[in-house]
């Protein structure tokens, strides 16, 4: 050969791109087949955008993942490269980085039960999902919380403030006599409709705040009032008269509730709970009952909302109180029982979206 073309094939040979040695588990290229066909499956019928089939079709990638991982060994490297191989399969789609496969194996070993990512988890959008897997540890409080999305209808901002304030620690913790003034079928529900504390990040507490103040500002915000009472409630007013012989009163704040189908009266105090409390309660809900209440309508609850309380006093005075009466404090912010070690070490709900968006 001569010298010139032996230079040129030398020069080929020297700059001709390395092949990268295959280090992949034997069984890679069955599983990225098998991958492949049940998106293009899913394609195939329009299901991903019906979001219980996408969270069903990333439950099921990260299944096979996790067992591949289990049998296998498979490492972070062939997630990677599997991550690779399906987006330069489905260019358009997203939600296929090597994070999200790894939130996907995560989905799978969170809920090895496929029947309970149908009836609760796969009616959550992804995001929540992700966001329930990297902020909530036990998995009885995930699905809590996903089962709370899907009765309530969280948004994301919203559900990232539920897990904030440790929604699923308040709810039914109200103190209350319900179990003695209200029929059984009745008192469970309307014990788990309330929740001890309340908290109102949205106020600004005065040091000479009064309580008129206090329920103003509640009305200013009154969506966000709603949003912490949970599913169901419905503002009727605020400062509502109630004319008893000579004298005039006024409910603070009234509200009806559609599933218990009765009024919930509520009293707010800039104080601790007083056993007067409950009484003055009680006499309004009977006020409530004999002027507004329809004949279809349940009996009224009362909800006092107070800046602190003794629960013995509490059981103390609602042991005779004939009326059902839940009492409750309110709080400005919860943030305050964290560490101080995790306090704003927790990701945003801005760090979940770029995440998904890879």
């Amino acid at each position: 050969m001569p010298a010139k073309k032996r230079t040129s094939s030398l020069r080929r040979s020297v700059n001709a791109p390395k092949r990268r040695v295959s280090v992949l588990p034997k069984s890679y290229a069955a599983v990225l087949e098998a991958v492949k066909e049940r998106i293009r499956t899913a394609q195939l019928k329009a299901a991903l955008a019906v979001n219980s089939d996408l969270v069903m079709l990333y439950w099921s990638i990260g299944r096979e993942i996790m067992e591949r991982q289990d049998k296998e060994g498979w490492g972070s490297k062939v997630v990677e490269r599997l991550a690779n191989d399906l987006h330069r399969e489905f260019p358009g789609m997203n939600g296929l980085s090597e994070r999200n496969l790894k939130y996907m194996r995560a989905l799978a070993e969170a809920y090895p039960d496929r029947s309970i990512v149908q009836q609760a988890v796969a009616r959550i959008p992804w995001g929540h999902n992700v966001l329930l897997l990297t902020r909530v540890k036990k998995p009885e409080h995930r699905l809590w919380y996903a089962q709370a999305t899907i009765a309530n209808g969280w948004s994301r901002a919203v559900l990232d403030a539920q897990v904030a304030t440790h929604a699923h620690r308040r709810q039914g913790k109200a103190i209350t006599n319900f179990k003695r003034t209200l029929p059984a079928e009745r008192s469970d529900l309307a014990h788990q409709t309330l929740k001890d504390p309340y908290t109102f990040e949205f106020l600004g507490i005065a040091a000479d705040m009064r309580e008129r103040d206090l329920e103003q500002a509640l009305v200013d915000h009154i969506q966000k009032v709603l949003l912490e009472l949970g599913s169901g409630f419905a503002f009727v007013g605020r400062q509502v008269p109630l004319k008893v012989g000579r004298k005039e009163y006024k409910v603070d704040l009234l509200f009806y509730h559609l599933k218990l189908r009765c009024y919930v009266v509520v009293d707010l105090k800039m104080e601790a709970f007083e056993p007067e409390h409950a009484g003055k309660m009680n006499f309004y809900l009977t006020a409530v009952d004999a002027q507004l209440r329809h004949p279809d309508d349940k009996p009224s609850i009362g909800l006092l909302l107070c800046k602190d309380n003794d629960k013995l006093v509490v059981e103390y005075a609602l042991r005779d109180v004939s009326k059902p009466i839940g009492v409750a404090e309110w709080k400005t912010r919860l943030v305050a029982t964290l560490p101080k070690n995790l306090r704003g070490a927790l990701p945003s709900v801005k760090d979940i979206e770029r995440e998904l968006s890879e």
